[in-house]
């Protein structure tokens, strides 16, 4: 059974930083592209940033040059800097597969919340 832990948000002041982490459960991390998502009080979740297995990035048009993604194959973690942050950047933050999050589901997420 696949599992997503993700963690490592909260309050921030605009121009703040944050790491997010997304430990990945149940075998399926190094089979995979990985990605994140986010889900702002009122819209939909969107995709944030993608990685392959070989680990070439690929970003949002709203947050690229600030945020960066990256994988920990090794150990089955998934990571997400966020930098610059804006307050249009507060929402839920998820870890999942892209293309099977219907299979997947996803966990309970990190919020991150920008605010002066």
């Amino acid at each position: 059974q696949v599992h997503f832990v993700e963690s490592g948000g909260g309050l921030v002041q605009p121009g703040g930083s944050l790491r997010l982490s997304c430990a990945v459960s149940g075998n399926i991390f190094s089979s995979y592209a990985m990605g994140w998502y986010r889900q702002a009080p009122g819209k939909q979740r969107a995709m944030v940033a993608g990685i392959t297995i070989g680990g070439t990035p690929n970003y949002a048009d709203f947050v690229k040059g600030r945020f960066t993604i990256s994988r920990d194959n090794a150990n089955n973690i998934l990571y997400l800097r966020l930098n610059n942050l804006k307050p249009e950047d507060t929402a839920v933050y998820y870890c999942n597969v892209p293309g099977k999050t219907g299979s997947y589901g996803w966990g309970q997420g990190t919020q991150v919340t920008v605010a002066s």
